[in-house]
């Protein structure tokens, strides 16, 4: 049975949890729609994916929206994705801030338009004081590249190789400042990170659901959390070591 609450002291929620939410596009096609539609939809998921999140004690949510990968997909679906973005930063941000959420992108912003850059700029600047859930948006993202990007930031500082290690490259990353990802989820029936967090997944449990994107929502969301409270988290270690130290 699902739980009805889950309270936010409990030390089996996890506190960060990622997202790739995949399906748009094929829940709109099964109900005869542009994929455009899927993607709307997508962001009505999302409104109450973050409200279940903040509900349920998770201090971070970090989604996929928009892989590096994805401008090779056809111009007009790009277009469309960029003012559903844009959208969505000017008609939810406000949303964020009263309900103490902290909102964050991480990628390349070199990749948006100066509208959007701006746009992604006032949000971080007005939420960034929020602690209830911080919400980041990974957009323009690829794994491979945030490691390239934090290898370049230590070469840029000179740091000798003797002096690199995991945690002077893990200081560059992304989401340094955020704790790794207890939980990661990914919709639509695929089974794969599709370079996503690729560095910060490493001892991530990994939950997979045929459920499509526009079709998550809060009851999903905690038969991912379900399935995460059953899996003991080892780190290296075996069962006899983990149920000695907890």
């Amino acid at each position: 049975m699902t739980r009805s609450k889950h309270p936010a002291s409990s030390a089996d929620v996890p506190k960060h949890i990622a997202i790739i939410m995949d399906g748009n596009g094929r829940w709109a096609k099964r109900r005869l729609l542009p994929r455009v539609a899927g993607h709307r939809k997508g962001v009505e998921t999302l409104r109450g994916v973050i409200r279940a999140c903040a509900d349920r004690g998770v201090s971070h949510l970090t989604v996929f929206a928009f892989s590096s990968e994805n401008w090779r997909r056809p111009q007009e679906e790009v277009t469309l994705l960029m003012e559903l973005f844009m959208r969505a930063l000017e008609n939810e941000v406000t949303r964020l801030h009263e309900n103490n959420i902290r909102f964050r992108l991480i990628g390349d912003l070199s990749g948006f338009s100066e509208r959007i850059q701006t746009l992604i700029c006032d949000a971080e600047t007005l939420t960034r004081n929020n602690t209830r859930l911080t919400f980041t948006v990974a957009a323009n993202y690829g794994g491979r590249w945030d490691i390239v990007q934090a290898v370049k930031k230590l070469m840029s500082v000179g740091l000798a190789a003797d002096d690199i290690d995991e945690a002077a490259l893990a200081q560059q990353l992304s989401l340094s400042d955020a704790p790794e990802p207890d939980l990661f989820i990914r919709t639509g029936g695929e089974k794969r990170i599709s370079n996503f967090l690729m560095w910060q997944l490493a001892y991530t449990e990994l939950y997979f659901t045929d459920t499509l994107w526009p079709d998550f929502n809060a009851k999903a969301l905690d038969a991912a959390i379900d399935s995460y409270r059953t899996r003991e988290r080892r780190f290296g270690r075996t069962s006899e070591q983990v149920q000695t130290s907890s």
